[in-house]
Parts: C-alpha cells; sequence; structure tokens
C-alpha cells in the first residue's frame, strides 16, 4: 500500500500533475539560465581564500580581502569596481556612527609558567610520631627485560625511559622588550593561546602588554559581588563574560592587569555541548581602560578553575603587541550598468559584510562569495546575450559590518537616493553540521515592501523543487552542486529580525527595503569551528538563485511586466493576514481594535511599495487594485473606529535630518554616548521583554515610527502590533530621551 502511495505522489510529481510548478516571475528561459550557471562550488572556492584572512576592521587582514574581492569583480568584467577609503580615527561621525580606529594584532601569546614535574612542596610528609596505616597492600612483581630473554613467545623488550625531549626553533617574535622573561630552571612553558595560529584567542581592540602575573577566577565578572573578597589588582581575571563586559570594573577600577575570558555562544539548542569551541571575543573599543582579552575553550576553562578551586597557583605569561590606529573603513563596490533609459540611474543593490575574524566561513564569507558568484553570473549571461541588460544598474557592496554600511550610505548620499530596494546576505552557506535553517527575512513592518513577497516566491519554488528532487531523484530544476548536499532547502519565510546591515538600508533615515537571506541558528557562528569544511555548495547555490532572480526581477520591473504583481501580493496578504489573526488572539489588550488598523494600514502600504516603485504609467486594473485598501470587511473582523485623541495621545515626534541611521549601530552607542552629555537616563523601553522582540527591536521600530503623523499613541499600538503589548509611559520616556539628545522633535 505505502509503495502504491508513493508511486501515485512521484506520478503527479513528474508528469506535470497537481504539484508541479512553473517558475515565478521570470521566463522559464531566464530561470534555465541562472539556474545551470551559478555555481556552488566556485563559490567555496572563493570562500576558502577569503576565510584564510583575518578580516578586522581596517585592518590588514580586511585590505588583503578586499583587494581579493576587487580582483575578482574585475576578472568577472564588471565596471566601476572601486575601493572607497573613509577616514576612521575614532573622532569622525558617519550619521550615528562614530568611526572606530582600525585594529591590527601582530602577536598574541598567553602561557602558563608551570614547574615541570618536580614534587610539590605543599605535598603533606608524615609528621614526628605520626604512623601509617596501611588500607590496601599492593605487590609488585618484577621480572626481567634485557632484550635477550623469552617468556613463551614474547621476547622482552628492554625498559625505555625518557626525562627530557625538546625540539625548538629559536626565532625573534617581535617582543616588546629585552628583559622578557625567560623560563628559570625547573620550569616550563605551556602555550595556551597563539594568534599566530588561530586569532580568534586575540580579543579585538586589546592593546600591546608584556604581562607575568597570577589567574584569579571572578565567574561572570560583570558584577561587584562576583570580586568579593578576591584581589584582583596586578593579577589576570578568569570570567564567562565578554572582555568588553567586564574591563571597565575588572580592570579600570579593580586593577587587574588582563582578562582570559571563556564566554560561549549564542544559545541554541546545542550552546555548551561542544566544549572545545572558542568563541570571538570584544574589547570595548572606546574605553579608556585600555588591556588585553585572550578567549579560551570552556574546556580550558574548566581545567584552570577546577585548579584554582583546589588552590593551585597559576601563574601566566602574556604577550601582545597589537592595538588600534588610525585608517580607513574600505567599502568595495562593482556594478552591471542597467540600460539605457529613464531607469538607469536606479539601483538595486546586493549587500553582504566582509569584516569578521578567521575563519568566519558562514558569517560572512558566504554571504560575500555568493554574491560574488551573483555578479559573475549576470555579468556572463548578459554578455553571452541570454539575459537582457536589467533597466537599472545592480551594485555589489562589499563593507565591515553596520559602521561600513552606514559609513557609505553618510559619506555618499547618492547611493541611498539611487537605491530602489537591497538584497542583503548574511550567513547563507551553513550545511548539515552548523544546523543552520535559511530564511527569507521580511522587513520591519515600520517599512512595508512587496520586495520581500518576490524574494519568498522564488524560496518557495526553491523549496519545491529541491525537495521533489530528494524525494523522488527527478526535478526540472533540482539546484544541486556536484559537490553539495541533495537535501530540499526548507527555507522559512519569517519576521523581521535585526544584527546586520539590512538594519541600516531599512532605518527611518534612508527607507531602502531590504530582502534578509540568512541563516539561524547556527551552531558555530563567533568560533573557531566557523570554517569552509562546514559549507555547503548547494546551499551557496541555492541562496545565490533566490538572490539573482530576486534582484534580476527587481532590476527589470516596468510597468509592463508588474501584473504577475497582483495574485504574488494576494498570497502574501492573506499570508500576513493569517499570521497577524495568530498573534492577535495572544495579545489580550485593550487596544486590540487597533492593532488590527495597524494591520489593515500595513497592507495597504505594501501595495503603495509598487506604486512607487513604478511610474505613473501603471495599468488601470493594478491602479484600482492598489488604489485601494487590501484589508478588505472579509478580513477585519474588529471594525472598531479609534477613540477620540485626548492628551499624550496627540503628542507626535518627527526625526530630524540629521543624524541619519539606527542608534545601536557597531562598537558604538549613539544613545548612551550621548545620553551621558545630556544627563538622560536610560530609558526603560531598552530593558523591555514582549512577546516576539526585546528593547532593541522596540527602540529600533519606535524611532522608525516617529514621522511627525502618527501620535505617541499610535506608535505604541504599532511596536505593541509588531513584538508584543508595551506600556504607553515607556515608549514616551524613550522617545522623549530621544528629543533630548537632538534626533526627535516634537510636533506641535
Amino acid at each position: 500500500m505505502k509503495r502504491m502511495c508513493l508511486g501515485i505522489v512521484t506520478s503527479l510529481l513528474l508528469d506535470g500533475g497537481i504539484l508541479a510548478q512553473k517558475p515565478p516571475l521570470l521566463p522559464e528561459k531566464e530561470v534555465r539560465a541562472l539556474a545551470n550557471e551559478l555555481s556552488g562550488e566556485t563559490a567555496k572556492r572563493n570562500l576558502e581564500v577569503i576565510a584564510t584572512s583575518h578580516r578586522q576592521r581596517g585592518s590588514q587582514g580586511f585590505h588583503a580581502a578586499a583587494e581579493l574581492v576587487a580582483e575578482r569583480v574585475r576578472a568577472y568584467g564588471l565596471s566601476n569596481v572601486e575601493i572607497f577609503e573613509f577616514p576612521a580615527d575614532g573622532k569622525i561621525f558617519y550619521g550615528t556612527q562614530r568611526s572606530r580606529p582600525a585594529w591590527d594584532a601582530e602577536l598574541g601569546e598567553l602561557s602558563e609558567l608551570r614547574h615541570r614535574g618536580l614534587p610539590s612542596k605543599d605535598r603533606k610528609i608524615p609528621a614526628e610520631g605520626e604512623q601509617t596505616i596501611r588500607l590496601c597492600d599492593v605487590e609488585i612483581f618484577e621480572f626481567p627485560a634485557d632484550g635477550k630473554i623469552f617468556y613463551g613467545t614474547q621476547r622482552s623488550r628492554p625498559a625505555w625511559d625518557a626525562e627530557l625531549g625538546e625540539l625548538s626553533e629559536l626565532r625573534h617574535r617581535g617582543l616588546l622588550s629585552k628583559d622578557r622573561k625567560i623560563p628559570a630552571e625547573g620550569e616550563q612553558t605551556i602555550r595556551l593561546c597563539d594568534y599566530a595560529s588561530e586569532p580568534v584567542v586575540l580579543a579585538e581592540d586589546s592593546e600591546s602588554a608584556e604581562v607575568t602575573a597570577d589567574l584569579v577566577d571572578v565567574g561572570e565578572g560583570t558584577k561587584e559581588s562576583d570580586y568579593a573578597g578576591k584581589d584582583v589588582k596586578g593579577r589576570i581575571v578568569l570570567v564567562s563574560a565578554q572582555p568588553g563586559a567586564v574591563e571597565d570594573l575588572a580592570v579600570g577600577k579593580l586593577g587587574a592587569v588582563g582578562i582570559v575570558s571563556y564566554a560561549q555562544n549564542q544559545k541554541t539548542a546545542w550552546w555548551g555541548e561542544d566544549e572545545n569551541l572558542i568563541r570571538w571575543g570584544h574589547l570595548e573599543t572606546f574605553s579608556p581602560n585600555k588591556t588585553f582579552g585572550f578567549m579560551v575553550s570552556l574546556k580550558t576553562a574548566r581545567g584552570l578553575r577546577e585548579r584554582l578551586h583546589k588552590g593551585d597557583k597559576i601563574t601566566l605569561e602574556a604577550v601582545v603587541k597589537a592595538g588600534q590606529h588610525p585608517g580607513n573603513y574600505e567599502v568595495v563596490t562593482a556594478t552591471i550598468p542597467g540600460a539605457e533609459g529613464k531607469f538607469k540611474e536606479e539601483e538595486i543593490a546586493f549587500s553582504c559584510h566582509l569584516d569578521h575574524q578567521r575563519p568566519g566561513a558562514n558569517d560572512n564569507a558566504s554571504g560575500c562569495v555568493t554574491i560574488l558568484e551573483v555578479a559573475r553570473t549576470l555579468q556572463k549571461l548578459i554578455g553571452e546575450g541570454k539575459l537582457e541588460r536589467p533597466a537599472r544598474t545592480i551594485r555589489f557592496i562589499f563593507p565591515p559590518e553596520i559602521e561600513g554600511t552606514l559609513t557609505l550610505l553618510n559619506a555618499k548620499p547618492e547611493f541611498a537616493k539611487r537605491t530602489k530596494a537591497v538584497v542583503h546576505m548574511d550567513m547563507v552557506g551553513g550545511g548539515a553540521e552548523t544546523k543552520a535553517v535559511f530564511h527569507v527575512t521580511r522587513g520591519p513592518m515600520s517599512l512595508p515592501s512587496f520586495a520581500h513577497d518576490v524574494a519568498w516566491a522564488f524560496a518557495e519554488w526553491v523549496n519545491q523543487e529541491s525537495y521533489q528532487f530528494a524525494a523522488t531523484g527527478r526535478a526540472d530544476y533540482p539546484l544541486v552542486a556536484p559537490e553539495g548536499d541533495k537535501g530540499p532547502l526548507r527555507a522559512e519565510y519569517s519576521a523581521y529580525t535585526m544584527g546586520s546591515d539590512h538594519d541600516v538600508y531599512q532605518d527611518s533615515s534612508f527607507r531602502i527595503p531590504a530582502i534578509y537571506l540568512n541563516d539561524w541558528p547556527d551552531r558555530y557562528i563567533h568560533t573557531n569551528f566557523d570554517s569552509a569544511a562546514n559549507i555547503d555548495p548547494t546551499k551557496l547555490k541555492r541562496a545565490a538563485f533566490i538572490g539573482a532572480a530576486s534582484g534580476y526581477f527587481l532590476a527589470n520591473l516596468q510597468d509592463a511586466n508588474a501584473e504577475p504583481l497582483k495574485e504574488l501580493n494576494e498570497q502574501g496578504r492573506y499570508r500576513r493576514v493569517s499570521r497577524a489573526l495568530i498573534r492577535r488572539e495572544a495579545l489580550r489588550d485593550e487596544n486590540l481594535a487597533n492593532y488590527t488598523q495597524f494591520w489593515t494600514r500595513e497592507e495597504q502600504a505594501v501595495g503603495d511599495s509598487l506604486l512607487a516603485f513604478l511610474s505613473r504609467g501603471i495599468t488601470e486594473g493594478l491602479q484600482a487594485y492598489y488604489g485601494v485598501s487590501l484589508m478588505g470587511n472579509s478580513l477585519n473582523p474588529l471594525k472598531a473606529l479609534r477613540p477620540i485623541p485626548r492628551g499624550e495621545d496627540l503628542i507626535r515626534f518627527q526625526r530630524k535630518t540629521e543624524p541619519k541611521g539606527p542608534l545601536a549601530v557597531f562598537g558604538y552607542d549613539y544613545l548612551e554616548d550621548h545620553a551621558k552629555a545630556a544627563g538622560v537616563a536610560t530609558p526603560k523601553l531598552l530593558n523591555y521583554e514582549g512577546l516576539w522582540g526585546g528593547g532593541e527591536e522596540y527602540a529600533y521600530e519606535a524611532l522608525n515610527f516617529a514621522d511627525g503623523k502618527r501620535s505617541a499613541q499610535e506608535i505604541r499600538d504599532a511596536v505593541s502590533a509588531e513584538y508584543g503589548p508595551v506600556p504607553l509611559e515607556l515608549v514616551l520616556e524613550y522617545l522623549r530621551a530621544l528629543v533630548k539628545i537632538g534626533v526627535l522633535e516634537q510636533v506641535k
């Protein structure tokens, strides 16, 4: 019976039955050209090279990666290849981003100085008058073994002993002082961390040092109570928190001379499962308490802690040659020029972030090489005449994460004006070992856009094709790389999540819709195991296809080919409304009717986003469709009227034109820094936890919704609909804080 059912399903799949679907939006010949040309192997070969560089902002490693990318896009035949350089010295601001000085490291070694096997002076010896009472008696037999005697078929092997065996290269290691300590007789140096072999062990923004000091375990290390009864002055502290979270307290206030951290990775189902992971660590860029930090695995830390708790004395030697220096943010860009016409000056951008620790394979060499592969494929197919030159210019951007994108859009405002939409890729290649789930993430509710429906249409189609191939071994478009996995993609269409450059594009300063393709969870993110070996070429190919098809369609979108978007929007509307209705049941709030009105207006805004993308010559059918409310009465079970605004509900806030960008950026918090100068307490909203989001998300969207038209109550309702109910007073406190630091102004 099972075989018969499987045969029927297989027949339907393979013989053009009800489950077979043609590609969406693009002609099949264009889909076929993209599917045939995109190469997961080519992308992975590029990844294997990029992942050899330690790509910190402004560093030699980042520069090497940027030069490699520029060389590749030139070789692929793209136009306008440039590496923009923007000064970064810690003083210059680019919108809300205080430029962070470049950081480089040459040397980072952490070693333990240990006595070499001699009896401990603390070992107890029976004193005079004491006796030893034997509890167990073990007899040791001795049999001669000289190489001549036989015991049956065993020729005895002479005993062998060793006291010492060392092979060393004498090399000048860039030491800071000719007086560096040399281990004394009877001591040995046990290397715990070595930047040269594994750069992730040295926390970013560490400063040069040469220290020999005892180690003290202070637990998490973020609270003064962690240090109670412990003298850390002149010592190195062992902490479970990130180095940047403890440096001002441990070093600045209590006098520690360095930090060893075993901070664990982001918490997922696999958190703490692999004790050998070493997480990427950070010190605070602008902290006045400069120090060094080393990162060790949980396994290493547990061994150190156990010894310390037994009373062992652990002496560490740290030698670091590293530090901040004035440098540049480097941003690589290249274009495929659009066809001559009115749309050529508009752009569709492909974005990623090039920086990260070595190896940083999925995060984010994978996104970089995937848009590289999109660039190669589109340029080649256009050159061969298999694809028409797009109406709009397509631009590829390779910046440092968030800070580079924010710098580019502020320093080159013409880019922001020309860009109609972005396809952003951050972590798109995780194979089975990473446990990654691939997401097509829609934008924030403050910026609804039809572009997200476009991306999901292609992703859903890839889901169907890849599952059909996995289930039956046959599909028209399996999108499988020869060296990659053959399983289904199973992409998820997800609500907005923060954490990459898409936050910058979709901020209210720029309002550029961004398609966000990303993996989550990833058990190896930000660790030494985020390596090329865990990247799947098939995943890279499929992500490249979804991105290339979406970007190419948007680059060609004009009045004449917009008609299919009506059905696409209809499908997206029902998908979003069904999710909104499910969430509505969880709200249980007095403003329930207001949330429904918000979701109604959001759907209208999705239609408006398409009208803004096209010219006024749009067809009458589309104009009629998008010109009316997309949430009819049948989908709006709560038709309550808003109450008459009173009191604080009348207060409106509007964002000023400067500074541009989100307030929580990379390595710098604009609100925190400016609030101190203005005497403003930290708004409680930043620590609020809602049903579907936390303080950072609430704050991001509250600022985005402050358009001078919405009242404070409407802003509160909007963020509540998106992330869960939040008290109006918390939203008001936050908005008023932004007025005091000059980001918002109150509208009368």
